[in-house]
């Protein structure tokens, strides 16, 4: 990746699934990418993906917070935005909609901070009824070389 990243002049993004600033150091130091998008909720909450976008930043790379897990990963993401000066954009999958009582609201293209006690946001019981106690589990995939599991 360090290679393809010194022959283009695109930016490169990832670390999804580096779950360690130890795992973005080497990205880094390597020049691998100047975009990393730590998922908040994988790589240790908000004050580690803080030192993560610390280290980043001694680099002149961008923050792009990766978030599959819904309203309330955007939220701490949210938090994460407003004290890092390297951020750059926010995935999300929902505003929130079914799961807060005041879901996010996209205004000319940004969503904004929330300013409530905690990460902003109140959770909607009488919404959220319907999604509790579900079986759900992510696909569990096997190498059919080794049996190892796979990622999706």
């Amino acid at each position: 990746m360090a290679e393809i990243a010194r022959g283009t002049h695109l930016p490169i993004a990832t670390g999804e699934r580096i779950f360690t600033k130890w795992g973005f150091r080497e990205i880094l130091e390597k020049g691998a990418a100047n975009i990393l998008q730590p998922d908040l909720c994988h790589a240790g909450g908000i004050l580690e993906t803080r030192l993560i976008a610390g280290m980043a930043e001694a680099y002149y790379a961008s923050i792009a917070p990766h978030n599959p897990l819904g309203p309330i990963s955007l939220a701490a993401g949210l938090q994460l935005a407003a004290s890092i000066p390297n951020f750059l954009c926010q995935e999300q999958v929902s505003l929130g909609d079914g799961y807060l009582k005041e879901p996010f609201k996209v205004e000319a293209g940004y969503v904004k901070v929330p300013t409530a006690p905690g990460l902003g946001i109140e959770l909607d019981e009488e919404a959220i009824q319907d999604k509790l106690g579900h079986d759900w589990q992510n696909p569990q995939t096997y190498d059919r070389r080794d049996g190892s599991v796979v990622d999706w």
